[in-house]
């Protein structure tokens, strides 16, 4: 076997690590499996590599931060070049056959994603993880939408910090090209229908999502004036999983109650598109739902709402509610190019 410098040795581990993470995170295992080997991920990237080799060779590669027992396996196995059981494994389960699915010519159809999650909000990866993955998956654009200020919990968003996301995302897509990475925001629906952003900084993004977030149990009767009064700022593209709904979890959630009718009616009337939330805890919205908005002549935006990399892959499952009511992919606006989505949200809606 060719000894390998030790820079070389060091990056096939952390790729080791990351790809690890990224099947488990598709698998939909725990959080806490892929947090631990992202964990270990960035710890052995930011080892010098002289040092490294040296906690390897003497078999205190667990001395490093976040390097455990399993984790610390995998930086042994592939730091000597050998096969890592652990990611042969995780690959296998990967390439098994599997069944097919009714959404799979919709998710063949897809040219990106609007709605994901970086660690500058409540996401778990970098923006740089999350465009790999994107581009690993065949995607042809992404789009970020970390939260909004009003947010807190999820760390939101303020208008300065959003404005250095979109420099950065500007400089990386010189890097990516032809990539494209999209800027973007969930935007929180505040009570009274307003969007939880400078209207002049939702402007200047590529695409706005906009969710409500707070009081979803709010009366009906209000909870629809708050959602027309959102889809009539010309500054929303996708209305964000709509009811709110949880379906697992500790603490599940109900659906919240609108008037869907109106409320699509004006989605269709406004070219807002409705998000088909792909998330398993989500998968909103409700069959019901899905259906009237079809009735009623919406566009659609098949999401993951990814909050790690893996999680872009998620898809599928909002592929196949779609197909299951007969949605035509060029209703679907993430299956269009990325000129003809962005004529789109960059139209008049005044």
């Amino acid at each position: 076997m060719t000894p390998r410098s030790s820079p070389a040795a060091q990056d096939d581990a952390v790729a080791a690590l990351r790809r690890i993470a990224f099947l488990l995170e598709r698998a939909q295992a725990t959080s806490y499996k892929s947090d631990a080997f992202r964990k270990a991920a960035r710890s052995v990237e930011a080892a010098d590599p002289d040092e490294l080799a040296r906690l390897v060779a003497d078999g205190h590669v667990h001395d490093l931060p976040g390097v455990g027992r399993t984790t610390g396996e995998v930086v042994v196995q592939s730091w000597r070049g050998g096969p890592v059981e652990y990611l042969l494994e995780l690959e296998q389960r990967a390439l098994a056959p599997t069944p097919a699915r009714p959404g799979d010519a919709l998710r063949a159809a897809l040219r990106g994603d609007l709605h994901s999650h970086t660690d500058a909000s409540d996401g778990g990866s970098p923006l740089q993880e999350m465009v790999l993955a994107a581009m690993e998956i065949g995607h042809e654009y992404l789009v970020i939408t970390d939260h909004s200020p009003r947010l807190t919990v999820a760390n939101g968003l303020s208008p300065g910090r959003l404005r250095r996301q979109i420099a950065r995302i500007r400089a990386l897509n010189e890097a990516v090209a032809p990539f494209r990475v999209l800027t973007g925001i969930e935007v929180d629906i505040l009570d009274d229908g307003s969007l939880d952003q400078e209207p002049e900084l939702l402007a200047e993004l590529d695409v706005v999502v906009g969710s409500v977030h707070s009081k979803l149990r709010m009366e009906s009767a209000a909870m629809t004036r708050r959602m027309l009064a959102a889809i009539d700022d010309p500054n929303l593209d996708v209305l964000g999983h709509c009811t709110g709904r949880r379906l697992t979890g500790g603490r599940p959630r109900p659906p919240s109650d609108f008037d869907h009718e109106q409320v699509f009616a004006a989605c269709a009337e406004r070219g807002v598109a409705v998000e088909i939330n792909s998330r398993p805890d989500r998968l909103d919205p409700p069959h019901l739902l899905l259906q009237s908005a079809i009735e009623r002549g919406c566009l659609f935006a098949v999401d993951s709402d990814s909050h790690a990399p893996g999680q872009l892959d998620w898809q599928i499952a909002g592929c196949d509610r779609a197909a299951e009511h007969g949605l035509a992919a060029d209703r679907v606006v993430n299956t269009w190019g990325v000129d003809r989505l962005l004529a789109w949200t960059g139209r008049d809606r005044g």
